[in-house]
């Protein structure tokens, strides 16, 4: 009771007038505060020093040129772990393959052409609960009671002693079905082990998981901070939604093969990568996209479904131009005939990008002006990027989204003309924008410092950064994220999770912040470890659930 009225009573605090004056400059005490906390996922005293060190010009330049900063060794270490990252779909439907696939698998009846043991004791446990209606036994049939005590009350290291003797499907097996108490063997496990156990029930959930871990670690422990804001920015701006059919399978490539690389780099790369990727063609539905000839000629299939405009509104409305910025409906449907024919191979299973000719309209078209010529092929997709890109609305937009991010939920004109401009000028380069605000009086000014509510993905980050957390287990900090609302790679609508302060400002938002936060501090959060005295523990937590530490 006594958080809720906590949180209910910190809500004026955060709506509370604060003076918006972008000339007002701000004192050397709060440049370095305001730096830190928009550059990072929340300050550190390791970041105080480095700048302290460096000074606050050369300590931004570090971050725009990550590459000339070595990487945590620590960070480095933790992603080694996750197989599933550098994985293509291919090896993910091999190895950690979602439902359908193992449907798939069992109804074809080949369970037994399966050559690896532990991948052919999973296909058959998941045949026996179709036979059984979903109902299993639990691991005491394949345990002794002597056993099963030591999985449920043993030590980490005489589970893993225990586990170590089974051959690997057995091993599979009882981990698949371990007796009750599961719950705590997995907040008890190591990161290996954790990881089996979730692959022996769910196997596609290992994928999940190793996204999510790898972006909460990267978050808290990454020394390359700015490139890492900038990976979770343009994800969420190119957002595509995790549990939508293959993307199961393609999300891990997305986000390592689309975003990643281009984060510093040329929009235009960024757009074309996004474009081509198949969780994108899949998730916005064009990998069916056919001229009404191509439908025609395949009625009866059912794929056959004739030209779609959901990849093309949002290229327009939400990747380039902006909400109304200057294009008709007439131009939607023009630029989704123009990428017509832009699809996927092996679609089942996540495979690659294509073209295919018969399903592309070769029509003349009209876009924004320019006239498309007749009896074009791929070509005609990107020629509609190359108008994009020279559009004044994609160079204000993109400059906009930016100092929302930045600066201010409602960034000053004259800031956002002078990015837009440099967007222009370079012909896309994000690096020269970036540099363009974080050389601005507007950044450095009282209008810009603690004007911007913190998303709970940057909340949560921050808080762990706060209280130099060990975070041995990422699983229920994942499910605290999705209980404030920010589930990760699971935003289902293309406008990706909304960065202004009216989106994540309510009791019952602030109240989840508040329980987080003394969960944190009174180390109630499984996997996670914080060194704070009993007697500190709950006024460290009011401070993180405080409206001054949601502010950033």
């Amino acid at each position: 009771m006594l958080r809720r009225t906590v949180a209910v009573l910190l809500l004026p605090a955060l709506f509370a007038a604060i003076p918006v004056s972008f000339q007002k400059k701000l004192s050397k005490a709060e440049r370095i505060d305001h730096v830190l906390n928009r550059l990072t996922f929340g300050v550190t005293d390791a970041d105080r020093a480095a700048i302290a060190h460096l000074g606050v010009e050369k300590w931004i330049d570090l971050q725009l040129h990550p590459e000339r900063m070595p990487e945590n060794p620590a960070l480095l270490a933790r992603l080694a772990q996750l197989d599933s990252l550098p994985m293509s779909s291919d090896q993910i439907a091999e190895k950690y393959p979602p439902a359908n696939v193992i449907r798939q698998l069992v109804r074809s009846g080949r369970i037994d052409q399966v050559k690896d043991p532990v991948m052919r004791a999973r296909l058959e446990r998941y045949e026996e609960r179709l036979k059984k209606n979903g109902k299993v036994e639990s691991a005491p049939f394949l345990l002794t009671p002597e056993e099963t005590k030591t999985l449920r009350q043993g030590t980490l290291e005489e589970r893993k002693a225990f586990l170590a003797k089974q051959d690997p499907a057995m091993r599979d097996a009882i981990l698949a079905r371990l007796p009750g108490g599961r719950q705590d063997v997995m907040n008890g496990s190591d990161l290996g082990l954790r990881r089996e156990m979730i692959a022996a029930q769910q196997p596609n959930q290992v994928v999940y998981h190793d996204l999510t871990d790898a972006k909460m670690m990267r978050a808290v422990q990454s020394t390359h901070q700015l490139e890492e804001i900038l990976a979770d920015f343009w994800f969420n701006h190119f957002n595509v939604f995790y549990d939508k059919g293959i993307n199961r399978m393609l999300t891990s490539s997305y986000e390592r093969e689309a975003i990643r690389p281009h984060v510093l780099g040329n929009f235009k790369d960024l757009l074309l990568a996004t474009s081509q990727h198949p969780s994108m063609l899949f998730y916005l539905d064009n990998w069916t996209s056919m001229s009404e000839e191509a439908a025609e000629r395949g009625r009866g299939k059912k794929k056959a479904q004739g030209l779609n405009e959901n990849y093309a509104r949002e290229l327009l409305e939400l990747h380039t131009m902006g909400v109304d910025k200057g294009y008709t409906q007439k131009d939607v449907t023009e630029v989704a005939r123009c990428f017509t024919g832009w699809s996927i191979t092996a679609p089942r299973v996540g495979g690659s990008f294509t073209f295919h000719q018969r399903m592309h309209d070769g029509g003349e078209k009209l876009v924004l002006g320019h006239r498309i010529p007749a009896g074009g092929g791929k070509e005609d997709g990107l020629k509609v990027i190359d108008i994009l890109m020279e559009h004044p609305s994609t160079a204000r937009f993109i400059a906009t989204k930016l100092a929302q991010r930045f600066v201010a939920d409602e960034p000053p004109p004259a800031l956002v003309d002078r990015m837009a401009k440099s967007f222009t000028r370079t012909k896309g380069e994000i690096r020269p924008m970036l540099q363009a605000m974080f050389s601005s009086p507007e950044f450095w000014s009282e209008g810009a410092y603690k004007a911007k509510m913190k998303m709970p993905f940057e909340m949560v980050a921050s808080a762990l950064r706060a209280t130099n957390a060990q975070v041995d287990s990422t699983v229920v900090l994942t499910q605290h994220l999705a209980s404030l609302g920010q589930p990760l790679y699971k935003k289902v609508e293309p406008t990706g999770y909304y960065n202004s302060a009216e989106e994540w400002t309510n009791s019952a938002a602030l109240l989840g912040r508040m329980n987080f936060a003394m969960a944190l501090t009174s180390n109630k959060v499984p996997g996670v470890r914080v060194v704070i005295a009993p007697s500190e523990a709950r006024a460290k937590g009011l401070a993180l659930g405080g409206p001054e530490f949601q502010r950033h």
